[in-house]
């Protein structure tokens, strides 16, 4: 055989293919708003798509952050609920990669689209109000030409599960209202400790929890349905704490609970406004020395942030696998000195999550195009998902209104002027620069604990952080910072643990 004739049946083969593999011909979505639910249906809103291999899960909580999943994203005006919309690869849809619908390989797909028509009222898709259709298996390539999708559910509210020891707040927020021009409103939820006793002059003492990332008031429910916990919480050996479970919601995702150019005072809010009005109406003692507050994640940089910011309103914090409290190591970026975010300087796409045995689950470049998909933008900015907050709290106001990104969302590359606005929000440098004043008022409040196989690499922004800590002279600090060997994120947090560290040093004082 020649050597033309073997490149001829090589490119044949390669043709037959890839014929094979991809589907080739136009897969129209054809999605229809069921009877049921057109009575809540708004005409405008971002239409998504997620195609999965797996079923394990419904594919709207799956990322599209793998080679079996797929995300599709498109904003829709003025469509009528009684007019199927319909929708192929030529739709100028935001995906999560190189494939269009005419490029997923052949296959059985599990798919399911989410009507989100409330981004004007809360910043993630799978909440309240927005409607989806239900998951259908399809076979997509070879002869199917149409698949039909019927949004017929909505989303339910979300509330505070009955129980005489959880209670709901609300409030709206002046300084917040003012701020955005239209009425804001905060929430939180509180766990009564087994004794309380609204009428007492006791003063109780608080824990201000704040959550992983965009983790909702709510959450208070998973706790309440814990048996072990509640049995725990309603003996004679609970301490008689009153817990405040912080919102996470915010304009860009979750607000971080700091002021931003972007979110606009939810710092200012949270210790002026939302603190002194909830420790009143429950008998709360409104002095620093018997407040403080923890999390985990999210939660362990904002109670870090919160103490570091705002040191004399709380008298400790309980920090668990902090997000990276140094932009020198953005998990694996440098966001002051590298010059593209998705690869590194050895070329290779910089992994965002890895095992506990080091193995990358996903890249940063992935968790991008994910978040391109769901933002109202077509920009991870609008996401509501994490990059999105970070990249809201931290970076500062565009001209077009909209948080100025701190990376091209295609290409990956670093605007350096919008990193000098993160510069503010480092809780190294901050630390660092105000060391002298800072340091006595957070003597003894500092609690730090990570894992050293972090799944997000949040352990190397850490490490830094301890090394200046450690440093530290005139005066030294007695922060405590646990590293824990092979341990992941949050895998020691607990919150019976927190609230014993609490009644300890309460006994303490």
């Amino acid at each position: 055989m020649n050597q033309k004739t073997y490149s001829f049946i090589t490119l044949f083969l390669i043709i037959f293919q890839s014929a094979f593999v991809y589907g080739q011909s136009t897969v129209n979505f054809e999605v229809t708003v069921a009877e049921e639910v057109q009575n809540g249906f708004q005409s405008d809103g971002r239409m998504l798509i997620y195609i999965s291999t797996k079923n394990n899960s419904e594919p709207r909580y799956q990322s599209g952050m793998d080679t079996e999943s797929f995300m599709f994203g498109k904003n829709v005006s003025n469509w009528s609920e009684s007019k199927p919309l319909v929708l192929n690869e030529h739709s100028n849809w935001t995906k999560t990669g190189s494939w269009g619908f005419d490029k997923v390989p052949n296959g059985i797909y599990y798919v399911q689209a989410v009507w989100n028509q409330s981004g004007d009222k809360e910043s993630r898709s799978n909440v309240a109000g927005n409607l989806y259709s239900e998951p259908i298996k399809v076979i997509l390539g070879g002869s199917t030409k149409n698949v039909s999708l019927r949004l017929n559910q909505v989303i339910e509210s979300r509330e505070v599960v009955e129980h005489p020891l959880a209670k709901t707040f609300k409030m709206q927020s002046e300084i917040l209202t003012k701020w955005w021009g239209k009425p804001i409103t905060l929430m939180a939820s509180v766990l009564l400790p087994n004794s309380y006793d609204q009428d007492s002059k006791k003063g109780y003492a608080v824990r201000y929890n704040v959550a992983g990332y965009g983790g909702r008031y709510t959450r208070i429910n998973r706790l309440v349905g814990n048996e072990s916990f509640m049995e725990w919480w309603e003996s004679a050996d609970a301490p008689q704490i009153i817990t405040v479970f912080l919102d996470g919601e915010g304009p860009f995702g979750d607000s971080y609970q700091l002021d931003s150019e972007n979110s606009g005072p939810y710092g200012q809010a949270l210790i002026d406004e939302l603190m002194p009005k909830i420790e009143k109406e429950y008998g709360i003692n409104p002095s620093p020395e018997t407040r403080f507050v923890d999390g985990c994640s999210t939660g362990g940089w904002v109670s870090l942030a919160l103490q570091l910011f705002y040191p004399e309103s709380f008298n400790g914090c309980w920090s668990y696998s902090p997000d990276p409290v140094s932009f020198k190591k953005m998990q694996l970026v440098n966001v002051y000195d590298d010059e593209n975010a998705f690869y590194n300087k050895f070329g290779y796409l910089r992994p965002s999550k890895r095992s506990v045995e080091g193995e990358p689950e996903f890249s940063i470049k992935q968790e991008i195009y994910s978040e391109n998909v769901q933002g109202t933008s077509g920009t991870y900015i609008t996401s509501g998902q994490q990059w999105g907050a970070w990249n809201a709290l931290y970076s500062p106001k565009g001209t077009n209104g909209l948080p100025v990104p701190i990376f091209d969302p295609t290409t990956g590359e670093i605007d350096k002027t919008a990193a000098e606005n993160w510069k503010k929000y480092d809780l190294l440098l901050h630390t660092k620069n105000n060391w002298m004043e800072l340091a006595p008022k957070i003597a003894g409040k500092i609690n730090i604990w990570m894992g050293d196989m972090d799944n997000y690499y949040l352990n190397n922004a850490m490490r830094d952080f301890d090394d200046y800590i450690k440093s530290t002279t005139s005066p030294k600090s007695d922060a405590i910072i646990e590293f824990s060997p092979t341990k992941g994120h949050c895998s020691n947090y607990g919150h019976r643990e927190i609230l014993e560290q609490i009644s300890i040093k309460l006994q303490k004082e």
